[in-house]
């Protein structure tokens, strides 16, 4: 669930990817991006012209996340965290395994996204939400933290 009416913030994160750079080290080690993105995100941006704007908006959305839960990188695998398009377009998070865990302990019961790129840079900003005086929810594994359905292929 996500942007319920009185939620507590748990945490806000943000990110940028240089565009120039990322398109080189993808280019560079292509196996890469099977280690960053799910295979759902890596078909959700493959019919595009480019897909390198919106792959890196989506690792900007994991940087993010880590920031938001207050741990750094490799307190969980990129891949625990899946950016998924609504059926609206807008995008959201599935979060599963340590990611997931690092969420409930936080009281995460639901997130807040926003992505954007220009020619130059992508830019991604989280926020993550609880209930009032939660402590943590249970049962994350694999949960969509998302205000309504994913699109068919779930991304």
């Amino acid at each position: 669930m996500s942007g319920t009416a009185g939620g507590a913030i748990r945490g806000i994160g943000i990110d940028a990817v240089d565009l120039d750079r990322f398109r080189a080290t993808i280019g560079r080690r292509p196996q890469l991006a099977d280690r960053l993105f799910s295979a759902g995100e890596r078909a959700d941006v493959a019919l595009s012209v480019d897909p390198v704007p919106r792959l890196a908006a989506r690792f900007a959305a994991k940087e993010a996340v880590m920031k938001a839960l207050g741990v750094g990188i490799g307190a969980f695998a990129f891949t625990d965290v899946e950016v998924v398009s609504h059926l609206s377009g807008a995008p959201g998070l599935r979060l599963r395994g340590a990611a997931a865990a690092l969420a409930d302990a936080a009281g995460v019961a639901g997130w807040h996204v926003s992505l954007t790129h220009t020619g130059l840079v992508a830019v991604a900003s989280v926020v993550a939400e609880g209930a009032e005086g939660a402590e943590g929810a249970e049962g994350a594994e694999g949960r969509l933290v998302a205000p309504e359905p994913v699109a068919p292929g779930g991304s």
